[in-house]
C-alpha cells in the first residue's frame, strides 16, 4: 500500500478518536454533574460551560499523559518551566501545563501531518519531524519569555504600590498586602508568597523556601529587604528611607532588563524563522534543479551531494541553537539544592569506564588538573572532575561512530548509486529526459549491470573481456563507435565501483571530528565563564544593595552580613557556606579560603572590606564609599547591556542567513557552476570531433 493513503488514514483516525475522547469525557461529566446536583437543578437548564469542560478534560488528559514514557518527559519539562515562573497551584498547574502542550503538540501535529501527507516521502517525513522537534521547542521558549517580560513588568507596578501604601502608615507587612491586593494575577501570587513568609512564625525558614522558588533575583531581593527592614527597622538617612531606597535601585533594575530584553527581541524578530525555512527548502531546489539541468542529478545522487545536504542540516540546526543561546534572558540555571541524578555518574560506575577516565583523565596535582579544576568552579558546572571526562569520552566515541558508519554509508550508496542510475543517451545541460529516453537510460543501466557482474566486477577486467561480456549479455546491432563508447563507460564505472571503499583519511576525517566533540564540553565551559561574569557581577551587586541596609544597623558582625548575603547567593552560595562553616573555627582563616575559592575580583574587594571590618574598623566606615561604587556598577552594567546587544545583534543577523545563504550557494549555484563546467568539457571535446 502506498503511503500517502496510509497517512491520510492516520490522520483521520487520529481526528476521529481526539472526537471520541472528547464527547466521552463531556457525557461522562455532565452525567456526574447530573447525580451530584439532582434532577430538580438539571432540569432548569444548568450545566458546565465549554470551558470548564475543556478543564476538566485538560486534568484528565494530565493523569493519562504523566503516565506515558516519552509524553511524560516532555509534560515534566514544560511543568518545570512554568513552575519557576508562575507559582500556581496543583490544579491550576497541572491546567496550564496540559493547555500549552495541548497548543503546542496538536498545532505542530496537525501541521506535520498534512506536510507529510502532501509529500510522502521519507526524507522530508525526517525533515518535518526534526522541525516540528524544534518548533515547539520554540514555542514553549516564546511562552515562557512572554511571562517572564509580564512577570517583570508587574513587578515594576506592585514596587510602585508598595512604596505608595510604606509612605502612609511605614509598615512593611501591610504595604505588601495593600498592594498585593491591587496587583497583576502573576505577581500578586508571589507577593501573597513573600508576605506569608514575612508574617509566619520562623521568617528566615519561610523565605529560605521562597528563595529556591523565586522566578528572578528582584523578587528575592525585594523580599530580603523587606525582611530586613521588619527586623532591624527602617534608617533613614540624608538620602531618604532605606526601603525606598532599595524599592527604587530595584525598579531602576527591572525597568533596565525590560529595555534591553525588548530591545534585543525587536533587533533578533523573525530570525528564529529564517534559520528554520531552508529546511523545507531542499528539497523543491533539488527537485527544481534536477527538473530543469539533468546533470545536476549526478551531484544530488553523489556522496558530495549527500554530504552537503547533511551540512546544510547541520548548520541549521547549530544556527538555531546558537540564535536560541543569544535570545536567552535566563539568569542562571543553578538552584542550590537540586541534586539530579547523572548519567555520567552511573557510566562512572561501570569498570571499564572508570579505567578509560584514569587513562584520559590529567593525573592529580599536575597544572592541567589544576587548570580544568578551576575552570568547573568559576563556570559553576555542577559535576565532578571525573564525570566531566566520562561525558568527554561518550561524546568522543558516539561522534567517532556516527561519523565513520556515515562513510561507509555514503561509499555504500555510492555502488548502487553507480549500478543503478540510468545512463542518458547524450548529455545534455539544460532540459529534461522524455519517457522513452528515460526508459532507454534504465535500460542502458540494467545492460551495464549485468555485464559488470558477469566479468565479476573485476578491476583487471581488459576491454577484450567487456566486449565479450557485452556481446554475450545480447547486446546487438550497436556500432563500432557505440561498442567502443560502451567500453569506455562500463570500465570507467567498474573503476569507480572499486574505488568506493574507506580511505584512512576518511578514518582520520572520523578521529578529527571525535576529537573536536571531545573537546566541546571545555569550550562549552569557558563560554559558561564568560556568560557567568555578568551574572557575577549582578549578584556582587545585589549584596552591595544588602550590605548598604545592614550597615546602618546596630549590632550587625560580619559573620551576620555573611549569612545575610547567603540567604540571596546563587553563584556563590557554596563557597560562602564554607566560609560560615569555617568562621567559627578562624574567621580570618575562614575569608582568606573564601577569597581564595572565588576568582572574581568584585567579590574579592568585598571580602577584602569584611576582612578589614574585623580589625576594630566599624562595619559603616568599612562601606563609607558603597553609594558610589553601587552607582558607578549600575552606570557601567547599562553600558555594558548597550554593546552587548549591539553585538549580539550583528552575531544574530550573521547567523539567522547563514543556513539561507548556505542552502543557496552550497546546494544549488556552486554545485550548477561546476557543472557547468563539466558540460562544457564535454562539449568541447564533441567539437573537437567534428
Amino acid at each position: 500500500m502506498a503511503l500517502k493513503p496510509i497517512l491520510m488514514i492516520v490522520f483521520l483516525l487520529s481526528l476521529a478518536c481526539f472526537a471520541i475522547a472528547f464527547g466521552i469525557s463531556a457525557w461522562i461529566s455532565r452525567s456526574k454533574r447530573r447525580s451530584q446536583i439532582g434532577p430538580s437543578n438539571t432540569s432548569k437548564g444548568e450545566g458546565k460551560t465549554l470551558r470548564e469542560l475543556y478543564r476538566q478534560w485538560a486534568q484528565l488528559a494530565y493523569q493519562y499523559g504523566i503516565k506515558l514514557p516519552f509524553i511524560k518527559s516532555y509534560i515534566q519539562r514544560i511543568r518545570q518551566r512554568i513552575v519557576l515562573i508562575h507559582p500556581y497551584d496543583e490544579i491550576a498547574l497541572r491546567y496550564e501545563t496540559m493547555k500549552l502542550t495541548l497548543a503546542i503538540t496538536g498545532t505542530i501535529g496537525l501541521t506535520a501531518l498534512l506536510l507529510i501527507w502532501s509529500r510522502p516521502d521519507w526524507s522530508f517525513i525526517v525533515i518535518v519531524l526534526m522541525a516540528a522537534v524544534v518548533i515547539s521547542n520554540m514555542l514553549v521558549e516564546m511562552f515562557i519569555l512572554r511571562l517572564e517580560r509580564k512577570l517583570l513588568g508587574q513587578a515594576v507596578e506592585l514596587f510602585s504600590v508598595v512604596r505608595h501604601h510604606y509612605q502612609q502608615h511605614g509598615m512593611v507587612e501591610e504595604a505588601l498586602y495593600e498592594a498585593a491586593e491591587s496587583a497583576g494575577h502573576e505577581i500578586s501570587l508571589h507577593a501573597n508568597r513573600i508576605y506569608n513568609a514575612l508574617v509566619s512564625q520562623d521568617p528566615d525558614d519561610a523565605l529560605e523556601r521562597y528563595y529556591e522558588i523565586a522566578p528572578n533575583r528582584y523578587l528575592k531581593a525585594f523580599a530580603g529587604i523587606s525582611h530586613l527592614v521588619m527586623e532591624f527597622g527602617d534608617q533613614a538617612r540624608k538620602q531618604g528611607s532605606i526601603y525606598l531606597q532599595g524599592l527604587s535601585g530595584l525598579s531602576k533594575e527591572i525597568q533596565l532588563d525590560i529595555l534591553r530584553r525588548d530591545k534585543l527581541d525587536y533587533l533578533m524578530k523573525g530570525l528564529h524563522v529564517i534559520a528554520l525555512a531552508p529546511v523545507f527548502f531542499t528539497k523543491p531546489i533539488e527537485r527544481w534543479a534536477r527538473s530543469s539541468f539533468p546533470s545536476m542529478d549526478e551531484f544530488y545522487m553523489s556522496k558530495l551531494g549527500f554530504v552537503t545536504k547533511i551540512s546544510i542540516y547541520v548548520i541549521i540546526v547549530i544556527s538555531y541553537i546558537l540564535l536560541q543561546k543569544l535570545q536567552q534572558h535566563r539568569e542562571t540555571d543553578y538552584r542550590a539544592g537540586l541534586e539530579r541524578p547523572s548519567w555520567e555518574e552511573r557510566l562512572y560506575r561501570v569498570p571499564i569506564v572508570r579505567a578509560l577516565v584514569r587513562m584520559a583523565a590529567p593525573g592529580i596535582g599536575t597544572s592541567i588538573f589544576h587548570r580544568q579544576l578551576r575552570l568547573l568552579k568559576e563556570s559553576n558546572a555542577r559535576i565532578k572532575f571525573e564525570w566531566l571526562y566520562v561525558r568527554r569520552l561518550m561524546l568522543f566515541f558516539m561522534v567517532f561512530i556516527l561519523s565513520l558508519s556515515l562513510a561507509i554509508g555514503l561509499h555504500v550508496q555510492a555502488r548502487h548509486h553507480l549500478l543503478y542510475t540510468p545512463v542518458p543517451p547524450h548529455p545534455s545541460l539544460f532540459g529534461q529526459m522524455n519517457e522513452v529516453e528515460r526508459v532507454q537510460a534504465e535500460k542502458t543501466a540494467e545492460q551495464d549491470r549485468n555485464v559488470m557482474r558477469r566479468i565479476g566486477m573485476s578491476p583487471d577486467a581488459t576491454p577484450e573481456q567487456v566486449r565479450n561480456g557485452i556481446s554475450q549479455s545480447g547486446h546487438t546491432g550497436l556500432s563500432a563507435e557505440q561498442m567502443d563508447a560502451a567500453v569506455k563507460r562500463i570500465l570507467s564505472k567498474i573503476s569507480r565501483y572499486e574505488g568506493e571503499y574507506l580511505r584512512w583519511w576518511e578514518l582520520l576525517f572520523s578521529l578529527c571530528l571525535g576529537w573536536l566533540a571531545y573537546c566541546s564540553p571545555l569550550w562549552l565551559l569557558y563560554f559558561h565563564r564568560k556568560v557567568r561574569n555578568m551574572e557575577m557581577r549582578h549578584e556582587v551587586y545585589q549584596f552591595q544593595t544588602v550590605i548598604s541596609i545592614l550597615r546602618g544597623m546596630e549590632r550587625i558582625s560580619v559573620e551576620g552580613i555573611l549569612e545575610w548575603i547567603n540567604r540571596f547567593a546563587v553563584i556563590f552560595k557554596v563557597p560562602i557556606q564554607k566560609c560560615l562553616l569555617h568562621y567559627e573555627h578562624g574567621a580570618q582563616m575562614a575569608l582568606e579560603e573564601l577569597k581564595e575559592d572565588v576568582w572574581f575580583p568584585e567579590f574579592q574587594r568585598l571580602v577584602d572590606k569584611l576582612l578589614l571590618a574585623m580589625d576594630k574598623v566599624p562595619i559603616k566606615d568599612v562601606f563609607d564609599d558603597l553609594e558610589g561604587e553601587m552607582i558607578f556598577s549600575f552606570e557601567q552594567r547599562k553600558q555594558q547591556y548597550e554593546a552587548m546587544i549591539d553585538t549580539k545583534a550583528a552575531w544574530a543577523r550573521m547567523i539567522g542567513f547563514t543556513p539561507m545563504y548556505a542552502l543557496i550557494f552550497m546546494y544549488l549555484v556552486i554545485p550548477l557552476i561546476g557543472m557547468s563546467f563539466t558540460q562544457m568539457e564535454v562539449y568541447y571535446e564533441q567539437i573537437q570531433r567534428l
